[in-house]
Parts: structure tokens; C-alpha cells; sequence
């Protein structure tokens, strides 16, 4: 989106916060009132909420797999108070492809989670602990109250600033958020706020009957990526002073009313609904460079599918792109895996045809290069690989 066009569809609201910075911000939450009724200007922050989601829901950013998208939206259900169900309280998730790690809430009740959070747990009930944090946000009310207060206007402010440019291959998504889905993903709330989505989202997880020990232990894998990276992301839980802030919240919380607290897990069926998102969130993170989450990611898969060519393949890219010391051999091992496994995928062949016609092994590099016009005929590459197969006719075979 060009930069004026975004300065234009946010400053309005923004202006509409500085004017609403006296009004009250003290909303009871949604469990304490009798019925779902908006104040005047929360309805209008609900309608900018539905048409920045139509925007987002149209860039191209969902994650397209329906198996996966009913199976997180039941976990939600599983969360919401029958109080609030009656009330006609509605919650929704919808899944974006990013391997940057996030999460976050409209105040309508629409919660997106990235690919790149969801293929860093290890069970549902990490799951859960996520969907009762950013479900505490919507349930509570917190993004009229941050909209209200003078004292988060300076916050906003930057936040649109951040939104308005790209941030990487996949960062760019910030400039698609608009001002409420930006203020929720990069900026957050209020210390106080987050705290609350910790503890009253630690109880809606218990209520479900899931394990509140597994809360803690989603937001400490979480940190250990952001570590890894060795940079921070501009998302919210990419923050690792914000994602310690909820490892100490849900520790305290534990040790004071739930030590011996037990609950589900559910670790089998999480698994086999995340599995086919971890090569694609992967091959997310290869397009950024971060090897090691991609790493992780491919490795996590092979456990479930030892035979999947395209997994070995992706190793097989992981290793070439990222190029050290012994990397070309490891590569060429995972393109052979992959044409172990299914003969018929034309992608390793050309992979390993480029390797050995950089090495100058001409013999095989014309084997694997026309393997793979053979196997892609219609490929939008195929003139350039006849090119080189054309000028090894006149070179000399190396290896």
C-alpha cells in the first residue's frame, strides 16, 4: 500500500483518540455486563476493526488450510464461558502465513494467529494459553480502553509510524494492519492489561480442563527463538522483555493458586493438525534467511513424515542457501533423499544440477538438469536450464 494512502486511512482515527483522551477508560468487562451493548465510540472502533480484517483477510497473507482453521477455532470454543456464549459472544481465529512470531486480537472478537507462533508449541494446551491471552484481550475490552487514554496516544502515534513501512519479506504485513490491528500486534497494551490477559486467560485454560503448566513453557520456547535470532522482530511477542514479562506472570500465578494443578495436554492431536504447517512455515522462514527456526521446523516434520521428499528437499535449499563450511555436501545429500523418495519431484534434480554445474562436474549436472525438464515440461524455467545444458556441450567435464 503506497505510504500516503496508509497516512490517510489512519491519521483520522488517530485524531479521534487525542479528542476521546478524557473519556472514561474504567469498561467493565464483557463477563460483567448483561448483555453485549457497545458504547457509541467502541462501535465505531468495531467497524474500522471489520474493514481493516477485509483488507487483510484479501491480501493474500491467509494461511489456506481448512483442516487446520477449524481445528484452532474449536480449541477457541472449548475456551469461551457458557455466560458469555449466551450473551451471543462470538470468537473467531483465523491463521496467517508468517514466520514471525505473533498473535493478536480485534476487539470484535477476530484473533489472528501467525504460522510462525503456531509452529513453535508442542500441544493444545499451549495453544489454548495463547487463544485465552488474546481472548482476555477482546472479553475485557482492553482496545477501547488503550484507544482512550492520553497516555497511550505517544504509543499509537509510533506505532502507526512502524506501520507505515515494510518490515522484510513478510514484516511488510504491518502496513497492512491499519491502526487497531497494529496498535494489537507490534505495540500491545498496557502492563496492567497484558497482565490481566495472563491471569484471566490462565483460568479460562483451566476451566477448559487443559494444563496451566504448559502456559509458561509455550512463551519460554518462544523466547528461546527470539534469542536465537540474535534480533528483535517488530511484532509483539517477538519482544523478549514482553514475553519474560508473561513467563513471570504465569509463574506467579501457578505458585500461588495452581502448583498442583493437572489438565490435558493433547499433544498427539495438536501434532498431527500442525504437522503439514511446519514445512510451509519453513519454507517461510528460509525466504528470511533465519535458518535455525527453518532448521527446527523441517526437523520437527521428518519425525512425523521420515519419507517426505519435499522435506528433504527444503533441508537440501536450507543448506545451499545458507553456504558454510561443508553445507554444498549436506545439501547434495537432502536433494538425494528427496529423489529417493519420490522419483518424480522435479525440483531436487534441478537443484543438483546447479550444484554439480558449479563444480564443474558437467556429466552429472546435464543427468539432473534433464531429469528435470523431463519431469516439468511446462517449467517458466526451462529455457534458462537448456542454456546451460547448451554450454556444457563445449566444456570439459571436471568431476
Amino acid at each position: 500500500m503506497p505510504l500516503k494512502r496508509v497516512k490517510t486511512y489512519i491519521l483520522p482515527l488517530c485524531a479521534a483518540v487525542v479528542l476521546a483522551g478524557c473519556a472514561n477508560t474504567d469498561l467493565p468487562s464483557f463477563k460483567e455486563t448483561e448483555q453485549l451493548q457497545l458504547q457509541e465510540d467502541e462501535q465505531r472502533l468495531w467497524n474500522r476493526s471489520k474493514e481493516e480484517q477485509y483488507r487483510l483477510n484479501s491480501s493474500g497473507y491467509l494461511y489456506q488450510n481448512a483442516e487446520l482453521t477449524a481445528y484452532v477455532n474449536r480449541v477457541a470454543q472449548n475456551l469461551v464461558p457458557q455466560d458469555l456464549v449466551s450473551k451471543g459472544f462470538k470468537v473467531e481465529i483465523k491463521v496467517l502465513k508468517n514466520p514471525q512470531l505473533n498473535a493478536f486480537a480485534y476487539p470484535n472478537g477476530v484473533i489472528y494467529l501467525h504460522t510462525g507462533i503456531l509452529a513453535k508449541m508442542e500441544n493444545e494446551a499451549q495453544l489454548a494459553a495463547l487463544i485465552g491471552h488474546e481472548m482476555t484481550h477482546v472479553t475485557h475490552r482492553h482496545t477501547i480502553e488503550n484507544f482512550r487514554g492520553v497516555k497511550n496516544t505517544t504509543a499509537i502515534f509510533s506505532t502507526v509510524q512502524l506501520a507505515t513501512f515494510p518490515l522484510g519479506a513478510y514484516g511488510g504485513l504491518a502496513s497492512i494492519l491499519g491502526s487497531v490491528g497494529a496498535m494489537a500486534a507490534i505495540s500491545g497494551y498496557s502492563q496492567e492489561a497484558e497482565r490481566e490477559a495472563d491471569r484471566e486467560g490462565l483460568l479460562l485454560l483451566i476451566n477448559a480442563g487443559y494444563d496451566p503448566h504448559e502456559a509458561p513453557r509455550l512463551f519460554e520456547h518462544l523466547q528461546r527463538d527470539v534469542k536465537q535470532q540474535k534480533k528483535q522482530e517488530p511484532y509483539f511477542f517477538g519482544s523478549h522483555p514482553r514475553l519474560q514479562e508473561r513467563i513471570d506472570n504465569y509463574n506467579q500465578f501457578l505458585a500461588d493458586r495452581y502448583a498442583d494443578a493437572s489438565g490435558i495436554k493433547n499433544s498427539d492431536v495438536f501434532m498431527s493438525r500442525m504437522t503439514p504447517l511446519l514445512l510451509d512455515n519453513a519454507a517461510l522462514d528460509l525466504a528470511m534467511g533465519r535458518f535455525q527456526s527453518a532448521q527446527s521446523g523441517i526437523e520437527t516434520y521428518l519425525q512425523q513424515n521420515r519419507q517426505d521428499a519435499q522435506a528433504y528437499y527444503w533441508l537440501g535449499e536450507l543448506y545451499r542457501q545458507r553456504n558454510a563450511q561443508g553445507d554444498r555436501e549436506k545439501a547434495i545429500n537432502q536433494y538425494d533423499q528427496a529423489v529417493k523418495y519420490d522419483a518424480k519431484f522435479p525440483e531436487p534434480y534441478k537443484a543438483l544440477g546447479l550444484i554439480y554445474y558449479k563444480q564443474h562436474s558437467y556429466a552429472k549436472a546435464r543427468t539432473n538438469l534433464e531429469k528435470y525438464i523431463h519431469l516439468a515440461p511446462e517449467a517458466s524455467d526451462r529455457d534458462y536450464m537448456e542454456q546451460y545444458i547448451e554450454i556444457m556441450d563445449t566444456q570439459e567435464d571436471g568431476g
